[in-house]
């Protein structure tokens, strides 16, 4: 059966000029995340893409199917686009958008990655001790922790797209992905920018700090923002996010 695609769920691709960024969404959401910056850049000349990651934007069963490497590959489908239609490419995720990105520039030709609100750690309380086997019965039991953004502005989480809970099994998945980032980042050569919220209360800032003590690329930063939650996005003084990843592109193309 074809996955119905949420309202307002669906990819993005905006033409423009030779330089292409792709914009990845995070864990349980949807490009809607990714499509103010996009919009944004796009304004600057830019060709932007912003892929549905595979399980995302549909129903949560659809979500608990599939695997970290599906999510990958999603990433890496968009990174063909932008290859058959541009000279160079930046990627830029959120979350877990952010772990995508910063995987996959850590594999594939980039100009430079930013990685916002990235986690590099995962609570236990979703599965314990036991993740293989939490991997396979959370195929039937979700979670009834509820995901969501720690919102620093709650306007702003109007129109936001994503699941009512984070099912187990899936987050068994983003434990695995955690570990291939962690196995990576020593391996990423290009201009990496992190940006991460004081305030963000779902994905603690120390995460990007240890992502940046692990970076070895030379050309690394991290920028600390306030009054925002974990979507900086769409939360809080989101131009200001929006410009520094702009400023980010214009230095390293």
């Amino acid at each position: 059966m074809k996955e119905q695609i949420l309202k307002n769920a669906d990819p993005f691709y905006f033409p423009g000029n030779g330089t292409g960024v792709i914009l990845v969404h995070g864990f349980t959401g949807a490009p809607t995340e990714m499509r103010w910056l996009g919009e944004y850049l796009n304004q600057k000349g830019y060709t932007v893409v912003g892929p549905r990651l595979a399980g995302h934007g549909t129903k949560i069963d659809d979500m608990i199917r599939t695997r970290w490497t599906d999510w990958a590959a999603s990433v890496e489908d968009a990174w063909h686009l932008l290859k058959e239609n541009t000279d160079q490419i930046f990627i830029i995720g959120l979350s877990m958008g952010g772990l995508l990105s910063l995987n996959h520039a850590a594999q594939f030709p980039v100009k430079g990655v930013v990685a916002m609100s990235t986690p590099l750690e995962v609570p236990k309380k979703f599965f314990g001790k036991y993740r293989e086997l939490a991997r396979v019965v959370s195929k039937i039991y979700k979670s009834r922790e509820k995901s969501g953004g720690g919102w620093f502005t709650p306007e702003a989480k109007e129109g936001h797209i994503s699941y009512s809970a984070n099912p187990i099994r899936s987050v068994v998945e983003l434990s695995y992905l955690v570990d291939e980032v962690k196995n990576n980042l020593g391996k990423i050569s290009v201009p990496t920018l992190l940006i991460h919220s004081k305030d963000d209360a779902y994905v603690p800032i120390r995460n990007s700090e240890r992502i940046l003590k692990m970076l070895t690329t030379k050309d690394k930063e991290l920028v600390k923002i306030e009054k925002a939650g974990h979507v900086i996005t769409r939360d809080g003084d989101k131009e200001f996010v929006f410009n520094k990843v702009a400023e980010f592109i214009q230095k390293h193309e």
